[in-house]
């Protein structure tokens, strides 16, 4: 997942202050990073300097703001729309590096700062796209930009962003609209750090786990089960009790929770876990059914308030779909040519499981893990564990890594002098072939309590280019929730987990890469439904043995992964394929139902039933009492995928499709890859139908979808 910081305008509705000048001038965040090629120097910060940072942010951006309305200069490029989107350089310098400590820590301290902060700065992002005197100076700008042949095709695309996006967040509203539309954006601003931070909460609940004993893990994998003992002997030393020796620790964290619902033999307690990971959110201290309604209610009036009759056609207006009728047909495509192929591979599994449980057995949602697994190992001979001991993470990491080689030329080198902010978190160098410095990646790897779940890319620096024309390279970074080795043990990677690392990297890739003047325009700062397209395409990868056999080679013998289990991994990937389709329509559907309502959703409105008819149509397991997705919905509520879910499926199809064109010419073939990298620099400079045709030579369909997942041959 890209998580959406955005150094654009829209960003400076996450996070805020106010403040002082005063005292500021040792602050890194406010001067500029004093580390290596500008890094940030982690270890000599305080939350205080956060703060501090986006305080004093605020201020000098008030001040460029003003310096651009105030001159007496006839509104031009130079002076208007190119300083405005240079401006805010502390700010934002403060906002990413807040915002991705406060996600990879999980810090109270760091959290409560967001909390603090964010008010003040949705203020202050409102103040400057309601600016009047900046609107006008923008819109003449606009109307004149045919008339200026000195512009450049990226000077003319940033001059009509610009004016986009300023008429989206309300610039052309008038008179009580503007002060309206003031207030609601404040309030949503508020509401959706709230649900970010109360999933972080519910995450780390104590009754959000299970405390078990040996008996109870039954056909847990002997690794899996030490990594359960080390997180109980972990959490009774930080209650300050004694170990006990005996417990097992499991979590409703990704890297605890998901094994344990694959391998677990009892099928009582993968129930107890699901319901438990299901239930997050509603009620108690971290309750967010009411806060949803909330943001979808807000959401919903901003969108009257732009002449829109939801918030699906307010915010699809600026994407590659365009319209809510374009997300819901090629929804419906999908969902019309993958519902056979899931209800078949749904009674295979639960087949399967009969001869076992019996004839009266029901296939459930905490089953399908567990049992799609066994299917998988007994129909293929394949298991997620046989393929681990070729994806040793160092080795992984000289692969992933080496996939950018191989396309692209691009080197790493790790450097050590570089200031992390976690003792776990490694930064590298990336170079291009030539030997010419692109920009820094890190890396941060591993699970620790209170880390947001899941993985993701940010930034703590957009490329651009200054007025003298010299780079500012990016600073780049990716996010894994891995499990940590325990003791000598090597850490071996799933392949899901693998993926999930391609993925990220496809991502850092596209923020590397980029060459553009403006940062606003600048690497994954592209459309929604076209970024995930660099990220899935690395997945690919996975199953090609010519890339596999750089890296991939058994931890203790040394030898390549055989073709044969490639080849049931790619089997088994298929059979899962439809019902993963499925379920993420579901998530899809479930996102377009709450941002296509045309009356706001009432106090008493009842979510559940909400939720059912939403995902009806696409539903795999019949809706479980107590259990919802909406609460814990954090992509749609508060990561910046509202009305945008459909874009992980969107972006599939252009994966599915551009990877077709290097199976025609070849995995590494250079001139595809320059191409495909073309895409990769050109950022935002560029419509992006435009960029992928220009690639491909073609618009794209689904078709290489649906052959990729075994659905046509």
């Amino acid at each position: 997942m890209k998580k959406f910081f955005m150094s654009s305008l829209a960003a400076f509705s996450m996070l805020t202050f106010a403040a002082e000048a005063d005292g500021a001038k040792n602050n890194p965040l406010i001067t500029g990073g004093t580390g290596i090629y500008g890094t940030l120097p982690f270890s000599t910060l305080t939350p205080s300097d956060y703060e501090e940072g986006v305080m004093e942010g605020i201020r000098l951006r008030n001040q460029e703001i003003a310096s651009i309305v105030n001159q007496r200069s006839v509104p031009t490029f130079e002076n208007t729309i190119a300083a405005l989107d240079r401006s805010g350089e502390v700010l934002n310098r403060s906002i990413l590096a807040l915002s991705n400590l406060e996600t990879a820590s999980g810090d109270t301290v760091m959290m409560n700062i967001v909390a603090k902060v964010t008010p003040a700065l949705s203020q202050h992002s409102t103040d400057v796209v309601l600016n009047e005197g900046l609107w006008n100076r923008i819109r003449q700008v606009y109307d004149l930009r045919n008339q200026d042949t000195s512009l450049t095709p990226e000077q003319l695309r940033l001059i009509e962003e610009t004016y986009d996006n300023f008429v989206v967040s309300g610039a052309s509203l008038e008179g009580e609209a503007r002060e309206k539309y003031r207030k609601l954006n404040a309030e949503l601003s508020a509401l959706n750090v709230r649900f970010s931070q109360n999933v972080s909460n519910a995450m780390k609940e104590p009754s959000r786990a299970l405390w078990l004993k040996e008996e109870d893990l039954s056909g847990i994998p002997d690794a899996i089960k030490a990594g359960y003992r080390e997180a109980a002997k972990e959490a009774l030393e930080a209650e300050g009790k004694a170990d006990d020796g005996v417990s097992y620790l499991v979590t409703v964290f990704a890297p605890s929770y998901s094994p344990f619902m694959k391998y677990s033999a009892r099928r009582d307690l993968r129930k107890q876990l699901y319901n438990l990971y299901s239930s997050r959110n509603i009620g108690g201290e971290f309750d967010n059914v009411q806060v949803l309604k909330d943001i979808a209610n807000i959401r919903l009036e901003i969108a009257k308030l732009m002449g829109k009759k939801n918030f699906a056609e307010y915010s699809l207006q600026t994407t590659m779909a365009k319209t809510p009728e374009a997300v819901m047909d090629f929804l419906e495509n999908l969902r019309i040519n993958y519902t056979e192929p899931m209800k078949k591979e749904l009674k295979e599994i639960e087949d399967y499981a009969r001869k076992s449980e019996g004839d009266d057995f029901k296939l459930e949602a905490w089953d399908y893990s567990y049992w799609s697994d066994k299917l998988k190992s007994d129909r293929y001979a394949f298991n997620d564990e046989d393929m681990k001991p070729y994806f040793e993470l160092e080795n992984t990491i000289k692969g992933v890594f080496g996939l950018a080689t191989k396309l692209y030329g691009y080197k790493f080198k790790e450097n050590k002098n570089i200031d992390v902010y976690h003792p776990d978190v490694k930064a590298y160098e990336v170079y291009e072939s030539d030997g010419k410095l692109l920009g820094v990646l890190y890396a941060d790897f591993f699970y620790r309590p209170g880390k947001s779940p899941g993985a993701w890319m940010t930034e703590f620096r957009t490329e651009s280019k200054d007025d003298e024309g010299t780079k500012n390279i990016p600073l780049i970074s990716i996010v894994c929730n891995f499990s940590k080795p325990v003791g000598k043990e090597p850490v071996l990677l799933t392949p899901y987990e693998v993926e999930t690392f391609l993925h990220e990297f496809g991502h850092a890739l596209h923020g590397l890469s980029a060459e553009a003047t403006y940062e606003s325009l600048s690497g994954t700062n592209v459309k929604h439904d076209f970024v995930e397209l660099f990220s899935q395409f690395n997945e690919n990868y996975l199953t090609e043995k010519e890339y596999l056999d750089s890296f991939a080679k058994h931890y203790k013998t040394g030898k390549k992964m055989p073709q044969a289990l490639i080849d049931k991994f790619v089997k088994a990937s298929q059979y899962g394929a439809a019902y993963s389709c499925m379920r993420q329509l579901g998530f899809g559907y479930l996102d377009m139902a709450y941002h296509t309502i045309e009356e706001p959703l009432r106090a008493s409105a009842d979510i559940y039933e909400f939720e059912k008819t939403a995902q009806d149509p696409v539903r795999c397991f019949e809706a479980v009492e107590g259990c919802l997705t909406s609460p814990s919905f954090g992509h749609i509520f508060s990561g910046g995928y509202a009305a945008g879910y459909y874009g992980y499926k969107w972006s599939e199809a252009l994966d599915a499709d551009a990877f077709a064109a290097f199976q025609e010419n070849g995995l590494f073939d250079k001139k595809t890859a320059q191409r495909f990298r073309k895409m990769l620099q050109s950022g935002n400079t560029v419509d992006p139908m435009t960029l992928y045709i220009e690639f491909r030579g073609k618009e794209p369909s689904v078709e290489a979808l649906m052959r990729r997942d075994g659905i046509k041959k």
